[in-house]
Order: structure tokens, then sequence, then C-alpha cells
């Protein structure tokens, strides 16, 4: 979960991470790794402030960014929305992980309450938690883990 001081130092520990990831990725991966990032960090300090919207913008827009990192890392094109999809399914198929799927639902989820409002504070919260553990996986496949 995100509550309070421990959602932050999860996000203190995301930024660590992708420096560790600095030193395997190529160049033009790590930006998308480091927006990915950013905006997880972004999310966390919208929902302490409760502005869900944002926090659930910041969410899809964190999994977006780590989506293009995987996509650039392997050639594949990303400019567009449905090129995220592809990814996201070409991936599953290749790892047999199920699992990615099922958050990257709970990503486009977040998107779509950025424009409706229809979630509340836990439904947000558990969505984000959902997008920790997708760009967990995602950045574990750039760095081969």
């Amino acid at each position: 979960m995100i509550r309070g001081r421990a959602g932050m130092g999860q996000e203190r520990s995301h930024a660590s991470t992708a420096s560790r990831y600095n030193e395997v990725m190529n160049v033009e991966t790590r930006p998308y790794v480091e927006r990915s990032s950013h905006y997880l960090t972004q999310a966390s300090e919208e929902f302490a402030q409760g502005d869900y919207l944002q926090a659930s913008e910041k969410g899809w827009g964190a999994t977006a960014q780590m989506i293009k990192a995987v996509a650039e890392e392997r050639g594949w094109d990303h400019s567009r929305h449905a090129q995220l999809i592809g990814t996201v399914r070409q991936v599953v198929e290749e790892t047999g992980d199920q699992e990615l799927w099922l958050s990257f639902g709970a990503a486009r989820d977040l998107h779509e309450n950025f424009y409706e409002e229809q979630m509340g504070a836990g439904d947000v919260e558990f969505h984000l938690d959902q997008v920790r553990r997708l760009t967990d996986r995602l950045r574990a496949l750039i760095d081969g883990d």
C-alpha cells in the first residue's frame, strides 16, 4: 500500500533502482525508465495530498513510460497508444505472466479515472499498487532478471 511514509520510501527505492538500471540499459531506454520512476513518485505525492485524479493519471503515465522502455529496448515501435497494448500483449505471450495483463488493466482503469472520476481513495490506492507491481516486473525484463 502507499500510505504515508511507507509509500514515499517505496518511491525512493524506485529512484535508486532506476540508477542501477542506468548501468545496463541502452541510452534510448533510460529516459522512459526515469520518467516512469518520476511519475510513480508524483503519484504517491498526489495521493497523499488527496488529489486522486492526478494520482491516477501519474500512475497511468508511469505505466506508459515503462512499457515504452520495454518496447524501445526491444526495438519495437511505441508511438501510438495501441502499440502500448500490443507491447504488453507480446510480453505476456513471451513470459506467460498473466499478472502483467491484469496489472495493465488496473493502469488503464487509472487513466479512465482521470477523466471519469469513478474511484475513491481505496480503489486508487489498490490500482497504484498494481502499477508498482507492473512497472517492477517490466523493469526486471529490461535488466534481464
